[in-house]
């Protein structure tokens, strides 16, 4: 586990193409998730990561941030933060829409998730879209 680097890492990450759509390559991780001293590896270096930056929670955007953000979290001691599609969160949320290169869809995110001063690690598959969801949500919060 501890000689693997990240290049090793994306190597395990099999790419399905025309996956969900024609022109689009998936990345599946399963083959990642799969491989035991790389997901190892994968969840030691997105901890130093978020240990480095101060976290003091994990966000995942579902699926795949659940997989590393919980895992992450756990090894550190962290809590997780979930960001989901419409509907799936119970409590009141706060949504940001966001375009696809096949389609149009939305995350959400628990509007009392994140304590105020709080500083999160994001992490997801659709980063950037979760990124600008938990950063509206800090701005309005006073978060980091």
């Amino acid at each position: 586990e501890g000689s693997l680097t990240p290049e090793d890492l994306k190597a395990l990450i099999r790419t399905v193409p025309d996956f969900p759509k024609p022109g689009i390559l998936f990345r599946d991780i399963t083959t990642l998730i799969g491989h035991g001293p790389g997901l190892a590896a994968a969840t030691r270096m997105l901890a130093e990561q978020a240990k480095a930056a101060g976290a003091q929670a994990i966000a995942g955007i579902e699926a795949r941030g659940f997989v590393f953000g919980a895992a992450v979290a756990v090894q550190l001691g962290l809590g997780f933060v979930p960001v989901r599609k419409p509907g799936k969160l119970p409590a009141k949320t706060t949504e940001i829409r966001y375009s696809l290169e096949y389609g149009e869809d939305a995350l959400q995110i628990h509007t009392d998730a994140i304590d105020p001063g709080d500083r999160v690690l994001v992490k997801g598959s659709r980063f950037m879209k979760m990124e600008r969801v938990v950063q509206s949500f800090m701005e309005a919060h006073k978060c980091y």
